[in-house]
């Protein structure tokens, strides 16, 4: 046994009196959970609402009664949703309404900003990342380095992992060098679950006089923020994960209010200034929001389901989620140190322990899990594989049963005990 915690027992009776205890629990009725499973699977794509399929609903219901006029209905007008969106995510990610729009995709969004913010100086020509980033974002990075006339090879740093796992906070400082002009990071990196310090590297990036971004599709939602108060230049996340918004659905710009001069290197019609944006001048006057960054119509349709998802996340509190979260992976842990890393099972945990270094998920590894993925799906319990031996397993706070965890446990020691 690795780790003891009188704090937890390995019954599944102890498991169903934490839940009798759970004052989210009355939340999971509100989850469609798909064909009985276990899901665990929130890190790749959140399971929908009764409040989510209501709003996509509405939308549909608007679209197919009013057409082209859903757009400047009185009630619940398309023009200004992304905007309204961004006001109930903002209470999420600790920001002002007007800093905060749900516009483009993940990607799209990525490029908006970094062709804003990645600014050369005779000194300053590259930028920071890391190696361990979700590879799209490495991609829009090379991309984005190419359109300067410069050598990915040469101008985009990637911080090392020590481990594969993990990266080293101190090492991502000492690598915002006089060269860097720009620094994008994850929050939570998508492989191991570890969790940066946003507050402390944006604070170095900015003593060091860098900007600073950061790519948080795998924290909004699980994980209370304070981009405001942290000073964070920008960030960028999808909704599709912990926000429950549905498959490809809408994602979200940040932009601190201190950059609203800055012109978008990308602009296109529903960033003008809303008050003037059916005028049809052919002179671009951006609106000094981060509604200013937003390149294309919203997707209405890909946005509806977030209305529902957001209000019941916010219902339930942030903090309250991340509480429960963070009980919900500690027992996990518990339980697979105490039952899981000896012989012959012989699982390793690749997330950190801490509980303020780790985010919504935990990822275990094993040199035949996937063998293991294949027999847990046969098992109904949907997880994540990740080559060439992680398997990820997402506790949801407003779903997930600590029963679910136990039985997880059960199932895993299950396989390997009948080889």
């Amino acid at each position: 046994m690795k780790q003891m915690n009188d704090a937890y027992e390995f019954s599944v009776e102890y498991a169903k009196k934490m839940d009798s205890a759970d004052s989210l629990n009355f939340y999971r009725d509100h989850f469609f959970i798909p064909n009985k499973s276990i899901y665990l699977n929130g890190n790749s794509l959140g399971l929908l609402s009764k409040e989510a399929a209501s709003s996509l609903l509405k939308v549909l219901d608007e679209w197919k009664q009013l057409g082209v006029q859903g757009w400047t209905n009185e009630e619940h007008p398309w023009f200004y949703l992304a905007e309204n969106l961004g006001k109930k995510a903002a209470k999420l990610v600790g920001a002002k309404p007007e800093e905060v729009v749900a516009t483009g995709t993940t990607t799209v969004n990525l490029h908006s900003l970094v062709s804003t913010f990645y600014q050369l100086t005779e000194q300053r020509t590259k930028i920071l990342a890391d190696e361990l980033n979700f590879p799209t974002d490495i991609y829009a990075l090379q991309s984005q380095v190419k359109l300067k006339n410069l050598d990915p090879e040469k101008h985009l740093k990637l911080v090392k992992s020590d481990d594969g796992r993990t990266l080293d906070e101190a090492k991502i400082k000492r690598s915002i060098t006089k060269d860097v002009a720009l620094v994008v990071l994850p929050s939570v990196l998508f492989k191991s679950g570890q969790l940066l310090d946003i507050a402390g590297i944006t604070e170095n990036a900015h003593s060091k006089g860098v900007v600073i971004g950061w790519d948080c599709s795998h924290s909004v939602g699980v994980i209370p923020h304070k981009f405001d108060e942290w000073d964070v230049d920008f960030a960028f996340w999808c909704s599709y994960k912990y926000l429950n918004a549905g498959p490809g659905a809408s994602a979200f710009i940040y932009v601190n209010e201190k950059h609203f001069d800055k012109e978008a290197a990308l602009p296109g019609w529903f960033g003008y200034v809303k008050e003037k944006q059916f005028e049809m001048n052919l002179y671009f006057e951006q609106a000094k929001s981060a509604g200013g960054w937003q390149i294309s119509s919203p997707s209405i349709l890909g946005s509806a389901a977030l209305e529902g998802s957001l209000d019941l996340i916010l219902k339930a509190g942030i903090e309250n989620i991340r509480e429960k979260s963070l009980k919900l992976t500690s027992y996990l842990l518990y339980l697979v140190d105490n039952l899981l890393t000896e012989q012959p099972y012989n699982f390793t945990i690749g997330t950190p322990r801490m509980p303020n270094q780790r985010g919504g998920h935990i990822a275990l590894e094993h040199e035949n899990a996937l063998n293991i993925h294949d027999q847990l799906l046969e098992y109904n319990i949907i997880h994540d594989f990740r080559p060439p031996n992680v398997l990820r397993f997402t506790p949801v706070a407003l779903h997930t049963t600590f029963e679910e965890v136990w039985i997880l446990v059960s199932v895993l020691r299950k396989i390997i005990d009948k080889k």
